[in-house]
């Protein structure tokens, strides 16, 4: 999504991680980027330039001109025509020439003469790659503002493992995705999300919990930390796993331990968006010994949970934003709106299981969004990711306009 529309320049080096790049492309233009490809000419003997010139939709360039008409290959306007650069695979070679200012090919010409940010994605056997050369010539880049996604562990082309295979190309492309997803008033925010369902045992078997998946929650937290917050995500029991290096995850069962959690992050954080179905009750007494079959009918002795979102909304410090989720199902904006004022949240999310697609377990929700003041703002059904962006903008208004 954070792509579409993106100029991105792919410096390909000649490496046998090369033939990744032809997926790497695939995958940039799926996304709905323009991409131009410039290659070295000893990465051309591990992929040809007509294979990414296809795939690119784009002339693929190789040397500072043109040999069948002797025309230019501008490396300045390649350098200012891109939103952004990236070399991958990106050899020891490449790095040492880019590091030492050495320009003797259109690669690193095009390299000195952009304007944009700059990634790396190196690709090399591992003893070359932990060599204090090459560490060197990676601090030193960094230290220009340069970008750098490692790569990862695995079974080289020497037949060593360790670290210096090319990260995959999914990988580099959700790095890229998350360069664009930042914005400048998300940036280095502390936000607590709660996710998931709360799981209240009724002996060492059976439970009492709900329909939560998690998905909404989890993919708020993935909206704020490709925007460049840092987020702790209070989660229940769910089958989802985020892997954003800036999303902290506390797994907790019960309500009891929701709260607590909650309670230690609560005062340092900027946002808190409560997202998770939280049990109302709980058994007073959970059995120790899996309850037997007794009788037609068994009654179960039931406690009222503290409400986490009502508790922690009243604690609300000036600067901090609260917002809650109501899934109703019947006078679904009255509810919304007294739930609102009851816990002094700054804005309430409103969905309906009345509504196709919205609620528990689906990949779409469809949510109305309430603020203390009343104002009232409707969405059409979307993905869960993009319900997130929704949400995410909502925030970075109130944000832009403290």
């Amino acid at each position: 999504m954070n792509l579409k529309g993106k100029k991105i320049l792919l410096g390909v080096s000649g490496s046998i991680a090369a033939y990744k790049s032809a997926l790497l492309v695939r995958l940039l233009v799926k996304a709905q980027a323009e991409v131009k490809v410039i290659m070295t000419q000893s990465a051309t003997e591990f992929i040809t330039p007509l294979t990414l010139s296809t795939l690119s939709k784009n002339p693929v360039f190789t040397a500072f001109t043109k040999n069948e008409t002797g025309e230019w290959n501008n490396h300045v306007e390649l350098g200012l025509w891109a939103d952004l650069m990236i070399i991958a695979p990106a050899t020891a070679k490449t790095m040492s020439k880019c590091a030492s200012g050495h320009c003797d090919d259109l690669l690193t010409a095009v390299y000195l003469s952009a304007r944009c940010p700059v990634f790396f994605a190196p690709a090399m056997d591992v003893d070359m790659f932990q060599h204090p050369s090459t560490r060197q010539n990676i601090e030193k880049l960094t230290s220009y503002g340069n970008r750098f996604i490692s790569p990862e562990y695995g079974e080289l082309a020497s037949g060593l493992i360790g670290d210096g295979r090319l990260a995959e190309p999914e990988h580099i492309v959700r790095a890229l995705n998350a360069h664009f997803a930042r914005r400048p008033a998300a940036v280095s925010r502390r936000v607590l999300i709660t996710a998931g369902p709360t799981v209240e045992s009724i002996d060492p078997v059976r439970f009492i919990s709900n329909r939560s998946s998690g998905k909404m929650g989890y993919a708020i937290a993935e909206a704020f930390a490709a925007a460049g917050s840092h987020v702790t995500l209070v989660s229940g029991p769910t089958q989802l796993k985020s892997m954003h290096p800036d999303i902290h995850t506390v797994q907790v069962e019960t309500a009891s331990e929701m709260y607590n959690a909650v309670e230690e992050h609560f005062g340092s954080s900027d946002l808190i968006i409560f997202a998770a179905a939280v049990a109302d009750y709980a058994p007073r007494f959970v059995a120790a010994q899996k309850i037997k079959k007794q009788g037609d009918s068994m009654t179960l002795d039931l406690a009222k949970t503290t409400d986490i979102a009502g508790t922690f909304g009243k604690l609300k410090k000036p600067g901090q934003i609260v917002i809650g989720f109501a899934l109703e199902t019947e006078n679904e904006l009255g509810h919304a709106r007294d739930k609102l004022d009851r816990k002094n949240f700054d804005y309430i999310i409103l969905n309906s299981l009345n509504d196709p697609g919205a609620g528990f377990a689906h990949d779409t929700n469809k949510i109305t969004v309430i603020d203390k003041d009343k104002n009232t703002q409707q969405f059409d059904l979307k993905s869960k990711d993009e319900v997130a962006q929704d949400i995410l903008d909502i925030v970075l208004t109130k944000w832009n306009e403290a």
